[in-house]
């Protein structure tokens, strides 16, 4: 019986293993959706593909969306091979893995952004706070939603104390 357990165990991770190898050696398909006219802090617009316009019904209920986008300048495999930096624009200089900051340079180079929504036009998004480059692709928008995006008693290490707010 045990025996038979174990095989059991054996064949099925095995199989995990198989999958998790596939998984590894396939590329994943993105679409991008839109793409940054203007860039500003203060003033950003996203022009949203007319295929995906639709999409947006309802956003306009929102004062804030999560936009996530394409960093297309550091889009080359020296900045894709990037593994560990030292933010910039934080007083103490600590070298951490790019997975433990807001580097725009790193493996996959996507960003996220939470923008205040000022304005919907046709396929048109008005927005401040965007930190996205003119020209930056964009990935996906999702409503920010405080009581699924918001963690009060969150922890972060004191250098992210002082520096860029992203």
């Amino acid at each position: 019986m045990r025996e038979a357990v174990l095989k059991k165990l054996y064949v099925s991770q095995s199989k995990s293993r198989c999958r998790e190898d596939d998984v590894m050696r396939s590329k994943g398909e993105l679409r991008f959706i839109g793409i940054v006219e203007v860039a500003g802090e203060e003033k950003a617009r996203v022009q949203i593909f007319p295929e995906f316009c639709d999409a947006l019904k309802g956003i306009d209920s929102f004062s804030h969306i999560i936009i996530l986008y394409w960093f297309h300048l550091r889009d080359n495999e020296k900045e894709r091979s990037v593994l560990q930096v030292i933010p910039r624009g934080h007083t103490k200089k600590v070298k951490v893995g790019v997975f433990a900051c807001r580097s725009p340079s790193r493996p996959n180079p996507i960003g996220l952004c939470v923008a205040k929504l000022m304005k919907v036009e046709n396929c048109v998004l008005a927005v401040k706070g965007l930190d996205a480059f003119e020209g930056s692709p964009i990935i996906d928008i999702k409503p920010y939603i405080p009581r699924a995006d918001s963690i009060l008693n969150a922890c972060v290490p004191e250098w992210t104390g002082r520096g860029p707010p992203t």
